[in-house]
């Protein structure tokens, strides 16, 4: 789950960012409704076991408009090692099927 705060993040935080209006914080569900926070749209998050250069071209555009053109959200957390997806809870199976059909 997605949610803001301007104080530090919590351990359980997967990922977060500091920008000017507060930290966005990927939370799983349960902890960020233990912590008080208000409950979100469902997301699963989606890791993609492709090892890519920080410097590649076009990873996250060919993912993101793949989904795009089937009405899927996409938010892509690009890390060291992998590439990590947020999609709606309901349209995960898809998303995924949708990026394995991609893979090949």
């Amino acid at each position: 789950m997605f949610v803001t705060t301007r104080e530090d993040p919590p351990v359980e935080a997967l990922a977060f960012f500091r920008e000017s209006e507060g930290i966005s914080v990927v939370l799983p569900r349960s902890a960020a409704l233990d912590l008080g926070f208000d409950d979100g749209p469902p997301m699963k998050l989606i890791t993609l076991n492709v090892y890519s250069s920080l410097e590649e071209i076009g990873l996250t555009a060919a993912v993101a408009t793949c989904l795009a053109g089937h009405g899927i959200a996409c938010n892509m957390i690009a890390a060291f090692h992998h590439d990590h997806l947020l999609v709606p809870a309901d349209r995960a199976e898809e998303a995924l099927d949708l990026l394995m059909a991609l893979r090949r």
